[in-house]
């Protein structure tokens, strides 16, 4: 009987720590390590979504951004998800949330600035603080794109192909 147990425990144990593993991805990141990544972006189209696990929409079209880092993966396309959750729940919530929809492929990190009216208009002066909030930052170029409404899959596509080609 004690095996028994013993081994009930142990698989437990493994099954959590694969679960664990998979969201060990995100990390909290204070806003100057979002800036620095905004400035190094000179080789590298970046997209730049923010979201939050308690956004409906936002969680909506996170699989289309997980698609965009599959598809372009190995070009100069880098799909960046900002979470926005309060940092007491990078790992009770947010961690696995990453790991129950299998968001992989895209870097993935917890914006740990609660003054959201410090920032936000440094991302950019379009962005009333509203969820989804996306930002597209070409390669090379001053100019970004922004939208401040859900996507769907064939408008991120469409958006972000004449920074690509």
């Amino acid at each position: 009987m004690m095996n028994i147990k013993k081994l009930i425990l142990l698989f437990s144990i493994f099954l959590c720590s694969g679960y664990w593993a998979m969201a060990q991805n995100v990390q909290a990141i204070k806003y100057s390590a979002l800036e620095k990544m905004l400035r190094q972006s000179k080789d590298t189209v970046l997209i730049i979504n923010f979201w939050a696990t308690w956004c409906k929409p936002c969680v909506e079209e996170l699989p289309y951004f997980e698609k965009i880092s599959k598809k372009y993966a190995g070009k100069n396309v880098k799909v960046v998800l900002i979470n926005l959750d309060m940092v007491k729940d990078l790992n009770t919530k947010v961690k696995p949330f990453v790991a129950k929809n299998n968001i992989r492929s895209s870097s993935i990190y917890l914006l740990d600035e609660p003054d959201y009216n410090s920032w936000i208009d440094q991302v950019s002066a379009d962005w009333s603080g509203s969820l989804p909030f996306t930002l597209i930052v070409p390669s090379g170029k001053n100019a970004r794109k922004t939208f401040e409404e859900p996507l769907t899959e064939s408008q991120l596509e469409k958006e972000i192909q004449p920074f690509i080609n």
